[in-house]
Formats: structure tokens, sequence, C-alpha cells
């Protein structure tokens, strides 16, 4: 089952030492890293400005990392609210709950219409999202389509880059790998808490 809600380049050196694919304008043209990938070193940012580094070759505990657009992002809401009683069991059972999204430090939480207790974090750099190839670049269009709904990205981000993630999820092992990954470049479709502790627990006994 999936959640559906209905409503509204440059190649980079990754700090791996590997280089990012080229952001594309489009999000069905993404392509995020593979499950059995070694995940990408990045950095991002805690909500009081912190740096938060992620290295997939230190990790002591396996990840889950869940990029969304925003705060101000109606689906992003609905699903962060969905995931409210699978997230506390995903870290029981001894996952990192790691949620990216696109708003600078401050706007992490206060931007949110539904209140929760997640790590959020800041990658308003979009260096992670381009690491894990879910990164494209937004195009003038809809740019002028989101500021008619009174939101805008240079405010929000903090940054000039006009680029968002497409809604993606990722587990990762205590190895560093990949061991499950869902993405939809509608982003009106979400990966749903069911299916989400389902995935995890699989990706346990791999």
């Amino acid at each position: 089952m999936r959640i559906v809600i209905a409503m509204i380049c440059v190649v980079c050196l990754a700090a791996s030492g590997r280089p990012y694919a080229a952001v594309p304008d489009d999000p069905a043209k993404v392509t995020p890293l593979e499950v059995g990938a070694r995940a990408p070193v990045f950095k991002a940012r805690e909500v009081d400005g912190r740096d938060f580094d992620f290295n997939p070759a230190q990790l002591k505990q396996p990840a889950l990392i869940i990029f969304y657009r925003g705060g101000w992002c109606p689906y992003c809401n609905a699903h962060l609210k969905n995931l409210r009683y699978v997230e506390p069991k995903l870290r029981k059972l001894g996952f990192q709950v790691l949620f990216l999204s696109t708003d600078k430090p401050e706007l992490l939480y206060s931007s949110l219409k539904e209140k929760v207790k997640y790590h959020l974090l800041s990658d308003a750099s979009m260096q992670a999202a381009r690491a894990f190839g879910v990164a494209y670049q937004l195009d003038a269009g809809t740019l002028k389509m989101l500021q008619t709904y009174g939101i805008d990205l240079d405010t929000t981000q903090g940054t000039h880059n006009h680029e968002l993630p497409v809604p993606a999820v990722f587990i990762v092992d205590r190895s560093g790998t990949i061991r499950y990954r869902h993405f939809n470049p509608d982003y009106k479709v979400r990966l749903d808490g069911a299916s989400l502790w389902a995935a995890a627990q699989e990706a346990l006994q791999k």
C-alpha cells in the first residue's frame, strides 16, 4: 500500500571522492543509488546549526534515511504524520532514523504543521540529496507556481539552489551498504508506515 495525497548541472565531488551524477531538471530523471551500493559520506546540519556528519565507515547501528521536501509541503506533513507510530518502533529495533529536508536549520520544526519528535536534519545545501542521487533542479514554471502558494525556496532554504529531493527512503546497514530504497518522482506518492516497517525488518535479516 502507498499513501497518495492529492493537491497541489554541474558534476560535484562527494566527500567520499566519488562524483555525484549531474543534477537533472526533471524528477523522473533522477538516478538514486541502488541496493547493494555503498552509502555516501555526507554533511547536514542540526536544528541548532551544528554539523551532522554521516560516515558509512563508522556506523554503530543501521540507519534509515528519509528525504522529504520541506515543512511547507502538505504531502510531507501528511507523510511524517503517517510515520508517527512506526518511528519509535524503528528506533527500538536499533535504527538511527534521520529525516532530511531542504529547510534551513531554524525552520526544521517550526515550519511543520505536524509536531514531531523526529531527528530532523537540514540538507539545504542538497549535499546529501545529490550524493544519494535524488536531487533535481526546479524549472522557472514550477518556482513561479510555488510562489503563488506563498512558498519561497530562497527563504526556506537560505540558498539559491532551486533544487528539491525526490521523496525517498534508504536503509543502510552497519557495514555502510544500502539494503533498501524507495523513491517515486511523483511527490504525492510516499512509502507508508506499514511498508517501511516491513522493509526495515527484512533489511536486518540480510
